[in-house]
């Protein structure tokens, strides 16, 4: 019987479809152009390869085309039935409750299945990264979560370049930066045509202060990065955040209007939205001019591709294209959803989500006061919205701005001090001497 990359079983006779499937889980892994060809190889040389069907559902699902990601994920179920493994039913079974929505049941099957085979690298890769079913979990120790579960199938991986970039990534998230930063440069080395782990580094730069080698990585490793990759408009998002740092706003912008505008439509929507709207509103929020069909183009693209979603991350954001187009109606709806689902027990994030909707409004409509009172009493569940650190951020600066603009100096160094006794911000210094008045 062929096998995956890992050694686990492949139920299909045909070497030439392993061998593209195998291809496939390696380039949607790292983050690579291709992936979606090399599926439809192996399903194009065997058929009934029901892995080869869920991964590609698995793609779909990345980039929010739903009926075509049910329609193929069930594709995948009737086929493992008839010709598969306990492991490959089980990996089905579990890749189908992410697809569809049940994220809590699907951590539960994550975690039962990994139990049996802990090198099933496509389903191990669920929970994990900003966007994984822990991390949007609602729960408030979701970095602790990805590292305790890192650390423990650690072994069963052994110097494998992509459980390395996961490995890294969630410990420095978890703050064990030095250690996180060696795992992730190390899963680098191992194989450089691997976006994920390049992302992995940027977190660790953005987290110890290394603005210059982060922008310098960027620079040296993009050109191999075709602009159809996932993560090529994030990664540039990131060099953007270094250029605030500078205090370069025209090099910020210059990043969005080249690679983020939401017309570019090569990343997922979920990236497309989070990058565009937390960049756009960074430069506001420090006072930078931002033309007004930015927000537009931002708006029409947010409300054409995300009609119901009901992730802290993605309402985080929502809120900030309605709040600066001044879209009152869409504000007044998102809150009343919001608090509709808190008081139904359906919102994982809990409280912080209506009131970070209510700070964002006001901070647009430039009530620092009612910013401030609303962020106060929940500014340390910003981890359960779900997302990186560096993505969360945004809400912490929206805070600290409101508190020097409203005259609450004091509570803005004591922020500030904390950030930056963490990590040397050339940004946060040019703010803290703001707060000192």
């Amino acid at each position: 019987m062929e096998q995956d990359r890992y050694g686990l079983p492949l139920s299909t006779d045909s070497p030439e479809a392993a061998q593209a499937y195998r291809d496939g889980v390696d380039l949607l892994l790292a983050f690579w152009p291709g992936a979606v060809e090399a599926f439809e190889r192996a399903i194009a040389r065997d058929p009934d390869l029901a892995l080869a069907h869920a991964a590609r559902a698995r793609i779909h699902a990345i980039y929010q085309q739903r009926e075509p990601a049910l329609q193929t994920i069930g594709r995948a179920r009737e086929l493992v039935k008839r010709r598969g493994t306990a492991r490959e039913q089980s990996h089905v079974a579990t890749l189908s409750l992410a697809i569809e929505g049940r994220s809590a049941e699907a951590l539960t099957a994550t975690l039962s299945h990994l139990e049996s085979w802990p090198r099933d690298a496509m389903v191990m890769a669920l929970p994990l990264g900003a966007f994984g079913l822990l991390a949007f979990s609602g729960r408030a120790d979701h970095d602790a979560a990805r590292r305790e579960l890192c650390d423990r199938f650690a072994a069963a991986y052994g110097e494998d370049w992509w459980f390395m970039s996961n490995h890294g990534w969630a410990l420095t998230e978890a703050g064990e930066l030095a250690k996180g930063r060696d795992i992730t440069t190390r899963a680098f080395a191992l194989r450089r045509h691997n976006a994920y782990a390049v992302h992995a580094l940027l977190h660790a730069m953005f987290e110890d202060g290394s603005v210059d080698e982060a922008d310098a990585l960027v620079t040296d490793w993009i050109g191999d990065y075709d602009r159809s990759g996932m993560l090529h408009g994030h990664i540039r998002w990131h060099q953007a955040l270094g250029a605030l740092d500078r205090g370069d706003a025209a090099q910020a912008f210059a990043v969005y209007t080249d690679v983020l505008r939401p017309t570019m439509e090569s990343a997922p929507p979920l990236n497309a939205l989070s990058d565009c709207a937390s960049l756009l509103w960074r430069l506001v929020a420090e006072g930078y001019p931002v033309p007004p069909n930015a927000w537009t183009d931002v708006a029409a693209y947010a409300n054409h591709r995300f009609t119901g979603s009901s992730l802290a991350f993605a309402e985080m954001h929502l809120v900030m294209v309605a709040a600066a187009v001044h879209d009152k109606a869409a504000l007044k709806g998102r809150l009343a959803a919001v608090e509709r689902r808190l008081a139904e027990g359906k919102l994982p994030a809990g409280r912080i989500v209506p009131h970070m909707v209510r700070a964002l409004r006001a901070f647009a409509d430039s009530n620092w006061r009612d910013c401030v009172d609303q962020l106060k009493p929940v500014i340390g569940d910003l981890a359960r919205i779900g997302g990186s650190h560096a993505q969360r951020e945004v809400i912490e600066d929206t805070y600290i701005l409101a508190l020097i603009r409203s005259g609450e100096l004091a509570q803005a160094r004591i922020v500030l001090d904390a950030r930056l006794h963490r990590r040397p911000s050339a940004r946060d210094t040019r703010w803290r001497t703001l707060a000192s008045g």
